[in-house]
């Protein structure tokens, strides 16, 4: 008797665990080939109960029976997992099943490709990267030295570039080189370098408020937290002083991330006191060339540095962006090409990033904008998921 029960129970929970496997049909409508997009997958959407918990599944390719790197991340700080990410491959106008299954992947990535920390052994920076591309960002210690006269502090809440060419983490390698006195990030030994001026620019992506014609801007973040690191999202959250912009009392926070295989970073801005930001890229010595395309959403800026040039780019939703601003000036750093988007809720989407020449394939104006173009049609027109049944 007791054998039988062990048995019945052994075949429940069997069964249990099988009736918890999944699949999923991912739909791709554009008639291009998709890849190092990523899926966000809840409890909700793929029908698990709530103590379900989304670390303990996996998610294979039926058609080529292999296992897909996938990383959850605890959006809310909550201690529990609130979405499961994976980046599917998807040929044109097809569609690709998938198993999301109980248990683990043999051969998952060790490496931490999507990478972000905050940086107090050089002053406060907060710097993330991925697999392509690499930024940081400025902190209160910093803006305090250049108040107090300080050397080496930095005023501003720019997005700075750093330009690597290989695909594996530098953050923590060129910081260390840095601050040990071994060497400096500002020349290239072969990962790239960090020689991309900010200064009181938007740099790639910092925001403005325009009040009667002119730009106003926060400076420094005063504080930060990091939500995830990983081989698919790297994600964190910046906050600002409140600012004046003639009058109106600005507060300002953000939520950045950026995702593997991608040269633009997301950016889920939150601004109370003003009714549209404008998103600037910098126009350095105004020696590039601007290109704009409203109705896809993107902007560019196709430029020289040192001996080799560099794309930068904003691409918004569709209809998101409403006009731009070429804004040219005399002052030192403040001449910015300007996305203005429009606050919905008090917070506006946006991608900006960059791609390199020594470091990416884009070679040329031309194909920096393809990209741009292209990535504006995908984040139009979404993977679409769908749970068999």
């Amino acid at each position: 008797m007791k054998k039988q029960l062990f048995l019945i129970t052994l075949l429940t929970g069997t069964f249990a665990i099988h009736s918890q496997n999944k699949t999923i049909t991912v739909s791709n409508s554009l008639k291009i080939d998709r890849e190092f997009e990523t899926i966000e997958l809840t409890k909700k959407i793929l029908g698990l109960p709530a103590d379900a918990k989304l670390e303990n599944y996996t998610i294979k390719d039926k058609s080529s029976n292999s296992f897909l790197e996938t990383q959850t991340v605890d959006n809310d700080g909550d201690g529990t997992m609130d979405v499961l990410l994976f980046q599917p491959k998807v040929k044109a106008s097809s569609k690709q099943d998938f198993e999301v299954l109980v248990g683990t992947n043999p051969s998952a990535s060790t490496t931490i490709s999507c990478y972000s920390r905050f940086v107090p052994e050089r002053t406060d920076d907060y710097a993330w990267e991925n697999n392509k591309v690499a930024f940081r960002t400025y902190g209160p210690v910093a803006q305090k030295m250049v108040e107090d006269k300080i050397p080496g502090g930095t005023l501003t809440s720019g997005m700075d570039a750093w330009l690597k060419r290989v695909d594996y983490p530098i953050i923590n390698k060129w910081y260390e080189k840095m601050t040990s006195g071994k060497g400096t990030y500002h020349k290239d030994t072969g990962e790239g370098l960090d020689n991309f001026h900010v200064g009181d620019s938007r740099g790639i992506g910092g925001i403005a408020v325009n009040a009667d014609g002119k730009y106003y801007f926060s400076k420094n973040f005063v504080s930060w937290k990091t939500i995830t690191t990983g081989p698919i999202r790297t994600s964190f959250i910046l906050t600002y002083a409140d600012w004046d912009a003639k009058g109106n009392k600005i507060t300002e926070s953000k939520l950045i991330s950026l995702d593997y295989g991608s040269y633009l970073s997301r950016f889920e801005t939150t601004i109370t006191g003003a009714k549209s930001i404008s998103v600037g890229l910098t126009l350095h010595e105004k020696k590039g060339t601007i290109g704009t395309d409203l109705k896809k959403g993107w902007l560019s800026y196709w430029e020289p540095i040192d001996d080799s040039e560099i794309g930068l780019g904003l691409v918004a939703p569709k209809n998101a962006m409403t006009s731009f601003d070429n804004h040219v000036t005399n002052e030192a750093d403040l001449s910015n090409l300007y996305g203005n988007i429009p606050l919905k809720n008090n917070k506006a989407i946006y991608y900006t990033g960059f791609g390199w020449k020594k470091g990416s394939p884009f070679q040329n104006k031309q194909e920096w904008e393809t990209y741009l173009s292209s990535f504006a049609e995908k984040i139009n027109n979404p993977l679409v998921v769908k749970v068999k049944k």
